[in-house]
């Protein structure tokens, strides 16, 4: 049970310093308590209180990292239920499955296949972030080699699926020194497999039977080794996703050590659409990282969308930077349109006159990431703002022309616009999907 306020202060020194950045010791204890500072900041604490407090100021779930330098991924860390109490830091990571029963030329193509697993979103370029390599043959020597084939032709993490340590040692000597995440230990052979994690230095996952069985594992395992992954072995959605939440509520409000570690899940159903389903529940509540067969472009997208909506600062709006953008080969003779700096209108802008085959310019006006109405009705999109960026933005001297495309839905500001920056302003539609008719009726 994770100690009190007053539990800490105890054992603090009581001089109230302020060395560590807070007015008094019992302050610092306060927050030592909702893990909101580090034992290290207090420079006069003992070695002896120290070590008694080291669980106090550790993270309610432990951070651990799977594979190499420069591709490695960080999983758990979190300290809340709701990303609307604080952002969420370390996003679900997606493993695509690859069985060992594939050879040759049919375990090149799969694992090209999930090497292509590559998008560029609102500015972004997202990806998949495992390759989890499973041992369905049974052979350790088939695992060897499929492990070594794809170690030779990705650079992602890699989750290696067996429970015979057998074939676990075979898959570690030829990747082992890239940290992959061993999977798993269970009640039958954690003990070779906890000996195999602590010779390569790898992450391992501790699978149980339910929940408490899990808990009971994990307390065994963590007498020994402790860079720990948790799968409660529950492959049935709904029974998943409330021991998944369970875990997160007593490991972040009960700080009950035994469930403070990432979750691994898998997906059960052999429909990708199923799967897709599955994988976004667990990307929702609260898996560290989900592992799936699904492998199509298609299947895979509308999962890295949701990550990114799930992952981001809900206090800090995605925006790009505001400036002039070319779209396409444009000229000193192509249009110019104006909209906001919100990444989701700005890319959705682009994306319609590009479409229109016409090359235009595009000015994301700064509106701190706020959509065209939002950022209207708060006075940051008007003639005033839009024409002091026109002048920033240098815009008069990369066309020779002088007219300029606002959008239909803020019409009114047109004779402010004209005005303030002497062009001529044209409404153009509201939505941004007829920018394409409105482009080739005025431009082509």
């Amino acid at each position: 049970m994770a100690l009190t306020g007053l539990d800490i202060f105890k054992l603090l020194p009581k001089t109230n310093c302020k060395d560590c950045g807070n007015p008094t010791c019992l302050a610092f204890a306060m927050a030592l308590a909702a893990s909101k500072t580090s034992i290290e900041n207090c420079p006069h604490i003992s070695e002896e209180a120290k070590e008694t407090l080291g669980g106090a100021s550790a993270p309610p779930i432990k951070l651990v990292k799977v594979g190499k330098e420069g591709y490695a991924r960080e999983l758990g860390d979190e300290v809340v239920l709701f990303r609307h109490d604080k952002t969420f830091y370390h996003p679900t990571c997606f493993a695509v499955e690859i069985s060992d029963t594939l050879t040759g030329d049919a375990l090149t193509a799969k694992v090209e296949k999930v090497n292509s697993l590559t998008f560029e979103r609102v500015g972004e370029l997202v990806s998949i972030d495992m390759i989890a390599v499973r041992n369905d043959s049974g052979s350790p020597e088939a695992f060897e080699i499929a492990v070594k084939a794809v170690a030779e032709k990705t650079c992602f993490a890699t989750v290696l699926i067996s429970e015979d340590p057998a074939a676990m040692e075979k898959g570690l000597a030829v990747i082992g020194t890239s940290k992959p995440l061993i999977y798993a230990a269970t009640e039958a052979n954690y003990e070779k497999m906890v000996d195999l994690a602590k010779k390569f230095d790898c992450p391992l996952v501790v699978k149980g039977d339910g929940l408490e069985a899990t808990a009971a594992l994990v307390e065994k395992v963590a007498a020994s080794y402790k860079e720990l992954v948790i799968d409660t072995g529950t492959r049935a959605l709904s029974q998943a996703l409330a021991e998944i939440t369970q875990i997160r509520r007593l490991a972040i409000k009960k700080r009950f050590r035994p469930l403070g570690y990432p979750v691994i899940a898998f997906t059960a159903s052999d429909d990708p659409k199923e799967e897709v389903l599955e994988a976004s529940v667990y990307a929702a509540k609260y898996a560290s990282i989900v592992v799936l067969k699904a492998d199509e472009k298609s299947q895979i997208l509308p999962l890295m969308a949701q990550r990114m909506n799930i992952y981001t600062d809900p206090q800090k709006p995605s925006q790009v930077e505001p400036k002039v953008y070319a779209i396409g080969a444009a000229t000193k003779e192509s249009p110019v349109y104006v909209t906001t700096n919100f990444s989701l209108t700005y890319y959705t802008v682009e994306g319609e006159i590009s479409g229109s085959k016409i090359p235009s310019y595009i000015i994301a006006c700064p509106t701190d990431g706020t959509s065209v109405l939002t950022a209207w009705a708060a006075g940051k999109f008007n003639g005033d703002k839009i024409a002091e960026f026109m002048k920033e933005c240098g815009i008069d001297s990369v066309v020779d022309h002088k007219n300029i495309v606002i959008p239909g839905y803020v019409a009114v500001i047109k004779g402010a616009l004209e005005e303030k920056s002497g062009w001529k302003v044209m409404v153009g539609p509201a939505e941004a999907s007829g920018l394409p008719a409105f482009a080739k009726s005025y431009f082509a």
